[in-house]
């Protein structure tokens, strides 16, 4: 790990602007992933700006949405009454996402910041466009079990780690960012990048923001919700494929449905075309089935991920029957 100058803040807006004096400057949140990539010399900042001490925790309802502040840690969200009433398709992707001791540290907007696992990116001998562009995509023709089979480009086949992430697309999130002119907002399913040309970049975060908080408009989906993570093991260990299931039954009509994917793309997938599929039909192993193939229209294999082919349908449709099956 290379020498950096360590600076604390209390204030989002000095953070902000400690930020805009150094381009090679990051922030320091839970460190859970950023620290890993600076020992492995994958990420090397002149500065880190810790910011655990802005006031950037609350978890409250504003209205008709929710707020969560971007220091909230993973287990408070988790853990907190108003989510798991409100929101519990959240609290089950986070309880699903990492191990007690990381959710106590890790914060939602460093999360959301976090980057791929893929071997080829933490491996700095390893050909890799996200870590270094133009080097080439070690995953494409080599080890790449892993690796994603939506999106992908000739450059980079990689996939977005997080659980968390794949409920905030399900629930419409907004994304609120901030700088010194003010704030913005952005879709939460616009946050994220396909890797296209440009794999190095995994956001759409510019250089001189802070991630300030998440707005989740409350959805009737508070019963027949489910969060399916298909792993090598059950203990700690990233999705294989994992889904996000949100329903509002009417009877057995489907009212409204809620479907996203992990473990499968660059970023969280929401399933659009599914959920159009479904939305005022009955709630049968038929249309789940028949819902599962349509998201796979556009899926490609790499050759040592094609059982995601298979694992992908058979995972909506037991997320989506596991949810229906909620009293």
């Amino acid at each position: 790990m290379i020498n950096f100058q360590y600076l604390r803040t209390t204030s989002a807006k000095s953070a902000i602007a400690l930020l805009s004096k150094d381009k090679n400057a990051k922030f320091l949140a839970g460190g859970t992933n950023l620290i890993d990539l600076m020992k492995r010399g994958v990420s090397s900042p002149d500065k880190l700006i810790d910011i655990n001490h802005v006031p950037l925790k609350q978890i409250e309802q504003v209205g008709n949405k929710i707020h969560i502040g971007a220091l909230a840690s993973n287990t408070a969200v988790a853990e907190s009454a108003l989510i798991k009433e409100k929101l519990p398709l959240l609290a089950q992707a986070l309880e699903a996402g990492a191990s007690a001791q990381l959710r106590n540290v890790a914060t939602v907007g460093g999360n959301m910041m976090q980057r791929t696992r893929c071997g080829y990116f933490y491996d700095t001998e390893m050909p890799c466009n996200k870590r270094k562009p133009g080097s080439g995509c070690g995953a494409i023709g080599g080890f790449n079990r892993m690796h994603a089979i939506f999106g992908t480009s000739e450059n980079c086949i990689a996939v977005h780690p997080s659980d968390m992430c794949v409920a905030l697309v399900a629930l419409d999130a907004e994304v609120i960012l901030a700088n010194a002119k003010g704030e913005r907002r952005i879709l939460f399913k616009d946050f994220h990048r396909l890797p296209g040309d440009t794999p190095q970049l995994d956001n759409n975060l510019k250089n001189d923001e802070l991630i300030v908080r998440l707005e989740i408009p409350i959805h009737p989906f508070s019963k027949n919700i489910h969060y399916l993570k298909v792993r090598d093991r059950t203990s700690y260990a990233f999705a294989l494929v994992s889904a996000a299931v949100a329903i509002e039954l009417q009877g057995n009509q489907i009212k409204d449905v809620r479907l996203a994917l992990g473990g499968v793309a660059h970023k969280p997938w929401r399933l659009t075309s599914s959920e159009a599929f479904l939305k005022g039909k009955e709630a049968t192993l038929e249309n789940f089935q028949q819902a599962a193939q349509l998201a796979m229209a556009d899926a490609k294999g790499y050759g040592e991920n094609d059982f995601k082919l298979k694992l992908t349908p058979n995972t909506i449709i037991e997320a989506l029957n596991l949810a229906k099956s909620k009293a």
